[in-house]
């Protein structure tokens, strides 16, 4: 190697090693510890004591509240991402029309997005308040009584789940990205055709944003079942544990009880979750995303 190429060589691995040793630090050795961690009882004040899979043994058939946890973060995934996908795109169409202000509307749907989730969270505990909260107060002047909402076992994943339709502007930019990148020659094609409406619809825009679409449904699936803040602000876990999401139980298992050991595993179950349901995820979308350009 020539002495200009060694030069070269040295200045490049000088300019990636600030970026190499941040990974290596703050992402690769935290990622290896939690794990080596998984399989041994560790509470910070003691040090780590290894005990094979017996974390993984008592979730699995000795913690109940693993369970539960699990069961309530499943309820509200499998209610909340068909709706936050469908209801995004539906606003997507709405103001992806050329009408005067949709650039207002546009900036109001999206100012949601942009708010910090804990403001989010204590601006909904007062909305749906079941005392004095806006919503039941509008309920009562129409002679209605309102639910208990967060205080109520049967209405608090309802609750959150208003509270998360709040940020449909999120997926609603995405949708409307795809949406403009529809080339306006297929649904000139489309009308030389005869095609209505709904036929552009179905034939041209849905395959046309379908990678969007399922961009926003595997990204929402992965976002719910990280879902912390608003459980931690509003009921942290209650009424009954009704509200204990998967994330909420691991931070407590960590940072209440200090049991670092047992909420590692805990946080490897996760990813071995959100890692299956991806791999079927993106199995499955082959039969339904149209990717232009692609040769199946």
């Amino acid at each position: 190697m020539s002495r200009l190429r060694l030069r070269e060589a040295i200045d490049g691995y000088i300019c990636i090693a600030p970026w190499v040793l941040g990974f290596i630090i703050f992402t690769a050795f935290p990622i290896i510890a939690s794990f080596v961690l998984s399989f041994s009882r560790y509470t910070i004040l003691d040090p780590p004591r290894f005990i094979g899979l017996d974390n993984y043994t008592k979730m699995m058939s000795g913690d109940p509240l693993f369970w539960q946890s699990l069961k309530v973060t499943v309820i509200y995934t499998v209610l909340l991402v068909p709706l936050g996908t469908v209801g995004g795109y539906l606003l997507a169409l709405l103001l992806n029309q050329a009408v005067k202000g949709v650039g207002f509307f546009r900036t109001v749907f999206y100012l949601p997005v942009v708010t910090p989730a804990i403001a989010s969270s204590y601006l909904f505990a007062w909305i749906l308040n079941p005392e004095i909260g806006l919503v039941n107060n509008f309920l009562a002047s129409i002679d209605i009584e309102g639910p208990q909402w967060f205080a109520s076992r049967q209405w608090v994943i309802p609750s959150f789940i208003i509270m998360s339709l709040w940020g449909l502007g999120g997926n609603m930019i995405l949708y409307l990205a795809g949406l403009q990148g529809v080339p306006t020659v297929l649904y000139e094609a489309a009308m030389l055709d005869g095609a209505g409406t709904w036929a552009k619809f179905r034939n041209v825009t849905l395959p046309m944003t379908s990678p969007v679409i399922f961009f926003t449904f595997l990204t929402g699936m992965i976002g719910t079942f990280q879902v912390f803040t608003g459980a931690y602000v509003i009921t942290s876990g209650g009424p009954a544990d009704a509200s204990l999401f998967y994330i909420l139980y691991l931070y407590q298992n960590a940072w209440n009880y200090l049991k670092m050991g047992y909420a590692a595993g805990l946080a490897w179950v996760l990813f071995a979750i959100i890692f299956v349901l991806t791999l079927i995820s993106l199995r499955v979308s082959g039969r339904y995303v149209y990717y232009e350009g692609a040769v199946k």
